[in-house]
């Protein structure tokens, strides 16, 4: 069989060849136009940031318009957004304290992460159940925020799942490698190669990456550092361990400061990393999210049937409208 001179392209990157190093400087060197955001109350840093008025005060068609911007950001545009005051911080603060009780709890056998050994920072994994386990009434309202709810749905529409996992950075704390997330950011890259060019475009639109700051975050406490545009380059998850993409990654990545209650919102294809935190005093501390789609695979699993069963009651009051704490959420 004669395949030397098929006029049908490979279904995969070539493996002979390294993706332009050159492409890819042009797309990320890209300004954010402001022009193209008009619902942005800014621009900083190239990064389209939104401040959010009382969710009941849309109408439908008004937040359809956000959603939209949203879409166009993760999918053509810098590929990430920040949202001001995403959560009230007095809820903020409440579900710290629960957090707080999770982290001293599991402090004996805490195993660390992907990026940092125990010890160094701290990690509640699957937050999203332990939360809800722990403090019901906090979760319900943290959870029932309709702007998580408009934000994911702008990128993945409807049955979207959450996980969700908490990151505490001490002071000291070293940044992380310029990278990729779920699904093919965490496979090695010759798993990654094995996936066909389609597939690999197509995984980041199963997916939402984004950060609820739990604590205030400025530049010196390294918040993410993201790399514009460049969920844009079909071959990302293919290159951004090559040490040349890496380079250009540390020369040219943009970052900004974020106010507990914020959330930061990016295609999970966008090269990213969190900074370095240079401060002597902030405990920088995240609540990450990973939102899939219904036609995904989320990175945990996710035992529904416990959760529904311990915050029933909040719902059930929540539905009737009798918990005042509910009643003077902003939403």
């Amino acid at each position: 069989m004669n395949v030397t001179n098929s006029p049908i392209p490979s279904r995969h990157f070539p493996k002979d060849a390294s993706p332009s190093l050159s492409e890819f400087k042009s797309l990320c060197s890209r300004n954010t136009q402001s022009k193209q955001y008009p619902l942005a109350s800014s621009i900083q840093s190239n990064i389209p940031i939104y401040t959010l008025p009382p969710f009941s005060s849309l109408t439908p068609s008004q937040i359809s318009a956000l959603q939209d911007e949203w879409h166009h950001i993760l999918l053509s545009g810098p590929g990430v957004f920040v949202t001001k005051a995403t959560l009230p911080r007095p809820l903020i603060t409440q579900t710290n304290t629960i957090y707080t009780s999770i982290i001293d709890a599991e402090r004996a056998t805490a195993k660390g992460d992907h990026f940092s050994s125990a010890g160094n920072n701290s990690r509640i994994w699957n937050s999203f159940s332990k939360h809800a386990l722990a403090d019901p009434a906090s979760f319900v309202a943290y959870y029932s925020s309709p702007w998580l709810s408009a934000i994911s749905a702008a990128w993945l529409g409807p049955a979207y799942r959450i996980t969700a996992q908490v990151n505490l950075v001490c002071p000291g704390g070293a940044a992380q490698v310029g990278h990729c997330d779920y699904h093919l950011g965490f496979q090695t890259a010759e798993a990654t190669a094995a996936y066909p060019k389609v597939t690999q475009i197509a995984t980041q639109l199963l997916t939402l990456q984004g950060a609820v700051a739990h604590s205030d975050m400025p530049l010196a406490s390294g918040p993410t550092r993201f790399l514009r545009f460049s969920q844009a380059f079909e071959a990302g998850y293919v290159v951004y361990r090559m040490p040349e993409f890496q380079e250009f990654f540390q020369q040219n990545f943009v970052s900004v400061p974020l106010e507990m209650g914020d959330g930061v919102w990016f295609n999970p294809a966008l090269f990213h990393a969190a900074g370095e935190n240079t401060t002597s005093d902030v405990e920088r501390c995240a609540n990450l999210l990973q939102v899939s789609s219904a036609f995904g695979r989320t990175m945990e699993s996710v035992d529904a049937v416990p959760l529904v069963e311990k915050c029933w009651g909040k719902l059930v009051e929540m539905f009737k409208g009798r918990d005042g704490v509910q009643r003077q959420k902003p939403w």
